[in-house]
């Protein structure tokens, strides 16, 4: 099992995509309980909705799911939201409070996975981020998330269908920020927020270095906007996605042209 796929473009914006992923060893499924079984906590169909959008972008995802292992936690296990619910590096409930696991996996699990899953995805992230960061003298990561518009467990009310991340504007330039936000409220089918309940998850906090030339931001979308349903089976819908897909597509054209426009104005790291 190979825990990233990786597609290599020369544009300056990586896409990341950490929790599409399905795959899962057999002794991980095994221990899963019925309920964690539905891997109802999927990115589902993210990877296809960004499809073709930008050509040239890198992309960067993960094949296995996140129950097995979080790619956008903390690897030393620190949470992204203190005093909030959340879910850990390896995740003992669903996003609904539920618990996942027949038999909770070991320390020793943990690090098992973390070092065959986690790192790899990590290593091979921040590999192309250093390539396109040669080729360009900048780089933007886009990491690209969903999640049920209304989950009570882990927020109140109606998520926005735009959450834009930037860890508070840490993660990169705020003409970055700005832009993304700008496009994304000119389209008034959808809500938009910035920094709201998702501020950034650790890949956003991790790799975003705007003062190294490598900047980060995190797009979490309702799967409201591009799916049937929000539930089983989570089926893909043209017709909503294909609105959708219009203002993503702005946003990420607008991206690439902003970073080379960074790049003349303010220079890189030497």
């Amino acid at each position: 099992m190979n825990p990233v796929e990786i597609t290599r473009g020369d544009s300056p914006v990586v896409l990341a995509f950490p929790h599409t992923g399905t795959d899962l060893p057999e002794y991980v499924r095994q221990q899963l309980t019925a309920r964690g079984k539905t891997l109802e906590d999927t990115d589902w169909h993210v990877d296809r909705l960004y499809a073709g959008l930008l050509p040239q972008a890198t992309t960067v995802r993960a094949t296995f799911h996140r129950y097995a292992i979080d790619a956008n936690r903390d690897p030393s296990g620190k949470s992204l939201y203190p005093g909030q619910n959340t879910t850990t590096l390896v995740p003992l409930t669903d996003f609904n409070g539920e618990d996942l696991w027949i038999s909770p996996p070991t320390e020793e699990e943990i690090e098992e996975r973390r070092l065959s899953f986690h790192a790899p995805y990590h290593a091979a992230l921040a590999a192309e981020l250093e390539r396109v960061h040669q080729l360009h003298g900048i780089a933007i990561l886009y990491d690209c998330h969903s999640i049920r518009s209304g989950i009570p467990y882990l927020f109140e009310g109606v998520l926005p269908d735009f959450s834009i991340g930037s860890n508070l504007g840490n993660t990169c330039a705020a003409e970055i920020e700005q832009t993304v936000e700008r496009i994304c409220r000119e389209d008034t089918h959808f809500t938009t927020v910035v920094n709201g309940r998702f501020k950034g998850g650790w890949t956003t906090r991790h790799y975003g270095q705007p003062d190294q030339g490598i900047h980060a931001i995190q797009m979490e979308l309702t799967q409201s906007a591009y799916l049937q349903t929000e539930s089983a089976p989570f089926l893909y819908s043209t017709d909503k996605a294909e609105n959708l897909r219009v203002t993503l597509k702005k946003v990420l054209e607008a991206l690439e042209a902003q970073a080379f426009s960074i790049r003349t104005t303010k220079g890189s790291r030497t």
